[in-house]
């Protein structure tokens, strides 16, 4: 079994920022690539940013020059800086893991529990 727990996320006006983190535990050999997602009330969950055990970053078109993504490979932890939080942002957070097991030669997503991040106008 693999876990993921999140922190980070709060409330926060316009403009501020937040700093998410995502750790990974459990039975892990690797892990390929972590992210992030969110989702809105009444809208579905959609990606945010992810990052590969390499380093390669993907973004959501609405965070591009907001938000970075990076990851500690040896903690097996990932991160998200929100810069310039516009209110839209406001969503549960979910943190995203691309894990092969110690028991397993494939992949298979995890999914953190969700933390909440309000921005306030």
């Amino acid at each position: 079994q693999v876990q993921l727990v999140e922190s980070g996320g709060g409330l926060v006006q316009a403009g501020g920022s937040l700093r998410l983190s995502c750790a990974a535990s459990g039975s892990i050999f690797k892990i390929n690539a972590m992210g992030w997602y969110r989702q809105a009330p009444g809208k579905q969950r959609e990606l945010v940013a992810t990052i590969t055990s390499g380093g390669s970053t993907n973004y959501a078109d609405s965070v591009k020059g907001r938000f970075t993504i990076s990851r500690d490979n040896a903690k097996n932890t990932v991160y998200l800086q929100m810069n310039s939080l516009k209110p839209e942002d406001t969503a549960v957070y979910y943190c995203n893991a691309r894990v092969v097991g110690t028991l397993s030669f494939y992949e298979r997503d995890y999914w953190g529990q969700g933390t909440q991040v309000t921005v306030s106008s």
